[in-house]
């Protein structure tokens, strides 16, 4: 497989940053848009041939200017996303509940929006989308990051349609139970809210999973790059969890 432009959002740190891992260390031009400065920096740092850029996908002049500086797109990876208002549904905060629409939908749109063109002429292309699996247990307390990404597996299985024509191919990704700083961080707060341990608080959550693990960031990599791959070059409109099967989440 030749060498491709490939553009993870978010990806400075976390899953983006083990996507863009993944597909730099098999060769291809790996470009990588983040809010945070000092993320990018340290990425660059880490990842030999990495192009990284300052941008926010819930500006679609932002996004304009960065596609306009990368030129075409043959990969899209849009995993940008924020965590949204945390509670219940009446305490959230309109801006709040806005903003997390504002990045996770809108800026996975004005992405899509801005790289399909280059796609088109060309006759091909890949956008994978980052879902989670949230989406299929339900997560009380967390109603506008679920319905975020519920609207992109709805964008998923739409785009899969109108731009298979054109040899397009969109698909999306469920991440479980994350290994991340962000998830660790998330188990001690539930740990000291409830007078637990953290070890007691993942060993709950971990009851609800069927093959009682967490997802190494490294796997939803892989799974993007076989998104992306040859072997996948029949492969649209399609949802999958890489996440131990997600039974439930309390």
């Amino acid at each position: 497989m030749s060498a491709r432009s490939v553009l993870v959002t978010a990806g400075a740190s976390g899953i983006g940053l083990a996507i863009a891992e993944v597909f730099a260390a098999r060769g291809d031009r790996v470009i990588v848009c983040d809010v945070d400065q000092a993320a990018l920096d340290r990425a660059a740092d880490q990842v030999k041939g990495l192009i990284g850029i300052r941008a926010d996908v819930a500006d679609p002049a932002a996004v304009a200017a960065m596609i306009a500086d990368t030129g075409p797109i043959a990969v899209l990876v849009n995993n940008a996303g924020v965590a949204g208002p945390v509670g219940g549904v009446e305490t959230n905060d309109p801006d709040d509940w806005a903003r997390c629409f504002a990045v996770n939908v809108h800026g996975a749109f004005h992405m899509i929006r801005a790289v399909v063109p280059a796609m088109r002429a060309a006759g091909a292309g890949t956008i994978i989308n980052i879902s989670t699996a949230s989406t299929v247990t339900g997560l009380p307390g967390r109603s506008a990051y679920v319905a975020s990404k519920w609207a992109i597996e709805g964008l998923t299985r739409t785009l899969a349609r109108e731009l298979g024509p054109a040899g397009i191919r969109v698909n999306a990704i469920r991440p479980g139970f994350m290994d991340t700083e962000r998830m660790r961080g998330i188990m001690a707060r539930i740990a000291a809210q409830s007078g637990r341990t953290v070890p007691e608080v993942e060993g709950e959550a971990l009851g609800y999973i069927s093959m009682r693990t967490k997802i190494q960031p490294s796997e939803i990599g892989e799974m993007a790059w076989f998104f992306a791959s040859d072997a996948a070059h029949h492969i649209t409109g399609q949802i999958i969890g890489v996440d131990g099967n997600a039974e439930w989440e309390g």
